[in-house]
């Protein structure tokens, strides 16, 4: 996920900076958040307190340092303003990626025997891109790849399945869930 500013100078408050914003940024990306990355794809469908844990690190840790923000500031605010994802989107987005390359390519094999195309009887014009739900029994199996992966997917608009390189199933993604994530703090 790239790391962009979309304002760097709404959150500038003292003259003399020992670095300045984007230098910040970068630093953030490198050492907070590729750790909070990192094999955050086995996260998915993780008790929102292991989350939380997570999301103040983001919060406190970069977002904060970055802009050099109050501690009492809104961390949504920041997190928009930095234009980076909040935790669980950022597990959602590496989950739907994993999924389109295993679609897309292939490999790795071993997780494409893991997802299936939903078939259908006959060829029609509302026939889509879904892939087939396993049925489990436990909450815990639904945590797992072959589950979460293709329930993820299926709920993705049409045009973003769509998407016919990496390069712009990414862009739709993160703009997906992006909105998806600030959509309810804009509207306050």
């Amino acid at each position: 996920m790239s790391c962009q500013l979309s304002n760097p100078d709404q959150f500038q408050t003292g003259e003399r900076k020992a670095t300045t914003v984007p230098y910040s940024q970068t630093l953030a990306c490198s050492l907070i958040l590729s750790r909070i990355d990192y094999c955050n794809a086995v996260l998915h469908g993780a008790p929102s307190y292991s989350i939380k844990k997570l999301q103040r690190v983001q919060n406190n840790a970069a977002a904060r340092i970055v802009l050099e923000a109050p501690r009492r500031s809104h961390a949504s605010q920041l997190l928009r303003t930095l234009h980076w994802l909040p935790v669980q989107q950022r597990i959602d987005y590496k989950v739907a990626l994993l999924t389109f390359k295993v679609r897309s390519t292939s490999t790795p094999s071993y997780l494409r025997l893991l997802i299936k195309d939903r078939e259908h009887d006959r060829n029609l014009r509302s026939t889509t891109k879904a892939l087939c739900q396993p049925f489990t029994t436990t909450t815990f199996a639904k945590h797992a790849f072959r589950c979460s992966a293709p329930a993820l997917w299926n709920s993705l608009p049409q045009t973003i399945l769509s998407s016919d390189s990496v390069a712009v199933f990414k862009l739709r993604l993160k703009t997906f869930l992006f909105s998806q994530a600030f959509s309810s703090f804009s509207a306050h």
